[in-house]
């Protein structure tokens, strides 16, 4: 089992059309974003401009939670809100325009991928899901297995778990809880 942290103030900033984007993980490391050749993508961004045009693109299921505000977009056309901390799940080649500024989390996963699943809890989870993703909504300490990590908010601690262990978590504070099959 690998676990890993990756720091908001580590991830790598990159613009996209509506302000900024932070690239926490892409998944395999030697993906390219821009060459659409990656499994998953997790990222936090800073939507500056009303309205926004989110990037569209085939072969990817996105999740969308906004960290600071609700969501007002449109959705091919059709009006939709969502409020602060409510998972949006869409496809990327969706027409997507939001006319709400703000930061959101984003996660795309590859159609190749047969199972994946988010959800937002603050209750223990036990898994054996072979990757499991934990981004953390405010300061909080995720125990797992009984060792605890210290998460600042917005932070994302993922778990690679190939030999399909069992693992147990416990959270201080609500958490984005993801589990993916790959």
């Amino acid at each position: 089992m690998n676990i890993s942290l990756f720091p908001k103030k580590d991830s790598a900033v990159s613009i996209w059309s509506g302000g900024l984007t932070y690239e926490y993980m892409i998944y395999p490391k030697t993906a390219n974003y821009a060459d659409r050749d990656f499994i998953f993508r997790i990222s936090s961004a800073t939507i500056e401009q009303e309205p926004s045009i989110f990037t569209r693109f085939k072969g990817y299921h996105r999740y969308l939670v906004m960290l600071d505000n609700s969501l007002h977009v449109e959705v091919n056309k059709e009006k939709k809100l969502y409020e602060k901390y409510e998972i949006m799940e869409f496809n990327s080649d969706d027409e997507v325009t939001s006319y709400t500024k703000g930061i959101d989390f984003n996660w795309m996963v590859s159609e190749k991928a047969s199972h994946h699943k988010l959800k937002i809890t603050s209750s223990n989870q036990n898994s054996n899901a072979p990757l499991v993703i934990l981004f953390s909504l405010h300061a909080t300490v995720i125990k797992i297995n009984e060792k605890p990590y210290v998460l600042h908010p917005y932070d994302l601690l993922v778990i690679e778990n190939e030999k399909r262990e069992d693992i147990l978590l416990h959270f201080s504070n609500e958490c984005l809880f993801g589990i993916l099959d790959i």
